[in-house]
């Protein structure tokens, strides 16, 4: 790619509630999955990629301050959660180059390393770059897709399409361009839409969303069957 990434911010501030009651008194982003936090799969995703890390959190933050290395940016949102767009914002002006890399924390990725991927497909032309999986190669996800690829790779929005997994790559100025201090990605997307910003590529491997209890095994065996 020809714009460097050099920073990522892992979204950790969310109250995990499809996850209790494990999240009664633990961070979902705590909560472990094949003897490691999920946090830790995603750390561990950004360290290969070589990049620098940054974690927002609030709720039970001080638990997520305590877990994580000092090799970790943690930003707390206090008083308020700030939704991912605003939490995005909010750690901006903390994080190096124009373009960021961003990852859900509730994910487990069955094959190649999914930043990997989203830095080798980035184009000059790109605002925002979001990384999806087909329908039939996710794992423990009930819900409808959420984009459609045109024939150049914009993407459009569809329930019928491919599931966006929570990593992307985007633009700093399009976040930043945002007026309000909370805010949900989702806006900043259609924005790209209208304007042909919002670009997308596909996952060829499986994808686990951790986001409820039963989803921790079907994550497990997924990982299980991987090393088989």
């Amino acid at each position: 790619m020809s714009d460097p990434v050099s920073d990522i911010l892992i979204f950790g501030a969310g109250f995990g509630t499809r996850m209790a009651p494990l999240t009664n008194d633990t961070p979902k982003p705590l909560i472990r999955v094949a003897n490691k936090a999920l946090i830790d799969h995603a750390i561990g995703l950004a360290n290969q990629a070589q990049l620098t890390c940054h974690v927002n959190a609030h709720y039970l933050a001080e638990q997520m301050r305590d877990h994580l290395s000092d090799d970790v940016t943690v930003h707390v949102e206090c008083p308020d959660i700030l939704d991912t767009g605003g939490g995005l914002k909010n750690a901006l002006p903390h994080m190096a180059g124009d373009i960021v890399a961003t990852l859900n924390s509730d994910a487990i990725w069955s094959e190649q390393n999914p930043l990997d991927i989203l830095m080798s497909a980035w184009k000059p032309q790109m605002s925002g770059l979001l990384l999806t999986v087909p329908i039939d190669q996710t794992v423990g996800y009930s819900r409808s897709g959420n984009f459609e690829f045109t024939t150049d790779s914009q993407l459009l929005r569809s329930e019928s399409g491919q599931v966006y997994t929570g990593a992307q790559l985007i633009r700093k100025e399009v976040v930043l361009a945002h007026s309000e201090p909370k805010f949900s990605l989702n806006t900043v997307w259609d924005k790209l839409i209208q304007t042909g910003g919002l670009y997308g590529v596909s996952y060829s491997g499986r994808w686990a969303d951790v986001g409820t209890p039963a989803g921790i095994e079907l994550a497990e065996d997924m990982l299980l069957a991987n090393d088989v």
